[in-house]
């Protein structure tokens, strides 16, 4: 059934589930293989084709070079779990109800002994089981008889229940041993693709490596190399960290090479969030990830596909929202009826986009029933406009805040006060699209 390489690699990362329907469809029309690469807590600036005059992303930037790259895509909340399941599902957080890293912890326990407790485990399972009610990328390839791979980051219990095939993620919180990708190795993803190739199915691949994600442990050369340029040695690690990560897709785009599937496979990139070092702590910085700004929620977007898509720089708005339907149609299905994105490949409907909205939440869920309980802010970009829309509730607490992003990009300067108007039109444009209630 499966090549003895894989089944060897099976038993030391990978469990092997296939649907039945996947034999059924053996005989379906051949469709493009897809390669979704996630990257972790990387700010939107970080690369060197978005300008950073330090950080080296030379593969990201060839990514980008012969890609449709959308320089201001966005993820609609600003931290992994819950933008990792609208990246799969196509979903806002409150429509897939998983709208923080770890579910209600009322006891306030420590993390280490909250993980460990009970409450944990049912609040867990309460998360895993919303990503099964509604359709996934995967569950919807497999219709078109795709067989999928998941590596790295994952939060919601073993990879079956967001409908992959395959995978390396059991259950533990993060992605266990899911997160060996990237750090350690490559080879169960290449062992997956060369057997996908050998049985002549489609293949999808969920490439989130836990990259440039903390514990910055990058290699010393790596080090070395940023510790002359950076304000901190905090800073020199993280940057060391997205080139490492870099490396990582370099691999992983030559070995699509060396398979010869390259004009075959669409390659997208996105981060899960962003992130901005503190340089005297190494933490993130108030304004990345967690935040309704754009260093947490903003992220380039790439989709190469050889001789389908023309390479092309767009600064149309763009969603981790848009993703699943966009794949969807590329494969030649049709996007759940529940998915709000857009086909990126579309330029009509690019073209016809003038907002994006999104949410942020707490990092504990504070009720799994109600998602406005554990509501932050509310955000939207209507052009170069940004408006924050804090909750009322929690540490978010405040007036609103009007940004011109097109001459204040790091969101420095609060216009709300001059521009009044332009706050009442978008947070009604807010409020028609989800009232935070």
């Amino acid at each position: 059934m499966f090549r003895t390489a894989l089944m060897l690699t099976t038993l030391l990362f990978v469990d092997v589930v296939m649907p039945a329907q996947a034999a059924d469809q053996a005989a379906a029309p051949r469709r493009p293989n897809i390669v979704l690469i996630v990257s972790d807590d990387h700010a939107w600036s970080d690369y060197s084709f978005m300008g950073h005059p330090q950080v080296a992303t030379p593969h990201i930037d060839r990514l980008a070079g012969e890609g449709l790259t959308f320089t201001r895509g966005y993820v609609p909340s600003s931290l992994c779990c819950p933008s990792l399941a609208s990246i799969v599902t196509g979903l806002y957080p409150h429509r897939h109800g998983i709208t923080g890293n770890d579910p209600p912890n009322p006891r306030r326990l420590k993390p280490a002994e909250f993980h460990q407790s009970d409450e944990f485990q049912e609040g867990r399972e309460a998360m895993n089981r919303r990503l099964e009610a509604v359709p996934t990328l995967p569950r919807e390839l497999a219709k078109l008889g795709y067989v999928s791979f998941q590596s790295g980051k994952w939060w919601q219990g073993n990879f079956q229940r967001g409908g992959f095939t395959h995978g390396m993620t059991h259950g533990e919180r993060h992605g266990d041993k899911g997160l060996q990708i990237g750090r350690q190795t490559l080879r169960p993803i290449y062992d997956f693709i060369a057997d996908a190739k050998e049985q002549q199915k489609p293949f999808f691949v969920w490439y989130a490596p836990m990259m440039p994600h903390t514990p910055h442990t990058p290699p010393e050369r790596l080090i070395e190399k940023y510790r002359a340029v950076a304000p901190s040695e905090h800073v020199a690690r993280y940057w060391a960290m997205v080139e490492w990560f870099d490396e990582t897709v370099g691999k992983l785009l030559a070995r699509l090479d060396e398979e010869g599937l390259r004009d075959d496979t669409i390659v997208v990139y996105v981060t899960d969030n962003g992130w901005i070092t503190d340089p005297a702590t190494g933490h993130y910085a108030a304004k990345s990830k967690q935040s309704p700004y754009d260093g947490g929620l903003r992220t380039p977007i790439i989709v190469r596909w050889p001789g389908r898509v023309a390479p092309e720089r767009c600064e149309a708005l763009a969603s981790s929202l848009d993703l699943a339907p966009t794949l969807l149609t590329a494969a030649g299905g049709k996007p759940a009826a529940e998915m709000v994105g857009i086909d990126l490949l579309d330029a009509a409907a690019r073209e016809g986009r003038h907002t994006l909205m999104g949410e942020c939440f707490t990092h504990d869920v504070v009720d799994l029933e109600r998602p406005a309980a554990s509501l932050r802010w509310r955000w939207i970009v209507d052009g170069n406009w940004k408006l924050i829309v804090p909750a009322g509730q929690h540490d978010a607490q405040g007036d609103a805040e009007l940004y011109d992003l097109a001459n204040d990009p790091l969101e420095e300067r609060d216009v709300a006060g001059e521009r009044p108007q332009v706050v009442e039109r978008l947070r009604g444009e807010l409020d028609d699209w989800w009232s935070g209630k």
